[in-house]
C-alpha cells in the first residue's frame, strides 16, 4: 500500500473559488443527470485546518449514468474508484502534476442518506464554531502524530466524526 503524507493547513479562502471553477467543469461533464453539486469536507468550513483537498458532493438522478460518463470525468483528470467503501457511491480522485491529491468527488443518487449526512456535518460545524475548532485541533494533532500514515489519521478522526454526525442529524431535524 502506498503511503501518503498527511498535511493539514490553515483555511484558504481560495478553496471556495477552486470549488466553483471545478463545479462548472463537472456540471458540463455530467450533463442533465446532475441535480446538485456541493462543496463539502473541511475545505468548505471557514476557519478550520484541512488537508488541501477539495471534497465535492454531486447529487445525480441515476448513478448508472455516472458510470457512462467516466470518460468525460476522466478527461478532467479524475480517476474513478467505484464505490470505494460506501455502497451507492461513485468516488473519483484527482491529483496534480506533482502527484498530490487535489480533489475528491463523492457522487450519490437523489434520496441517498449520505447526501443529508455530509451536508448536515458541514452545516453543523459552520453553525457551531467551538465544535469546528475542536475538530480542527484534532486534525492538527493527528497530522503531527501520523505524518506518513493516512489510515491512522483517518482512524483517529472516526470517533469524533461519528459523534458529530449524530449531533448534526439531531440538530438538522429541529
Amino acid at each position: 500500500m502506498m503511503t501518503r503524507k498527511v498535511i493539514v493547513v490553515p483555511h484558504d479562502r481560495n478553496w471556495q473559488r477552486v470549488f466553483l471553477a471545478e463545479s462548472q467543469h463537472l456540471t458540463m461533464a455530467l450533463g442533465e443527470n446532475m441535480v446538485n453539486i456541493y462543496h463539502i469536507g473541511s475545505t468548505s468550513i471557514p476557519t478550520i485546518y484541512a488537508k488541501p483537498i477539495i471534497d465535492i458532493l454531486i447529487e445525480v438522478k441515476d448513478l448508472a449514468k455516472v458510470d457512462e460518463r467516466d470518460r468525460e470525468i476522466g478527461s478532467l483528470g479524475y480517476v474513478g474508484m467505484g464505490e470505494h467503501g460506501i455502497v451507492g457511491r461513485r468516488f473519483f480522485r484527482k491529483d496534480n502534476a506533482e502527484g498530490l491529491r487535489t480533489h475528491h468527488i463523492h457522487t450519490f443518487e437523489t434520496g441517498s442518506p449520505q447526501i443529508d449526512r455530509h451536508l448536515a456535518f458541514r452545516d453543523y460545524l459552520i453553525s457551531h464554531p467551538e465544535t469546528a475548532l475542536e475538530y480542527s485541533e484534532l486534525k492538527q494533532q493527528l497530522a503531527q502524530k501520523y505524518p506518513n500514515d493516512i489510515e491512522s489519521y483517518m482512524d483517529g478522526k472516526a470517533e469524533f466524526i461519528s459523534k458529530i454526525d449524530k449531533k448534526a442529524a439531531q440538530w438538522q431535524s429541529l
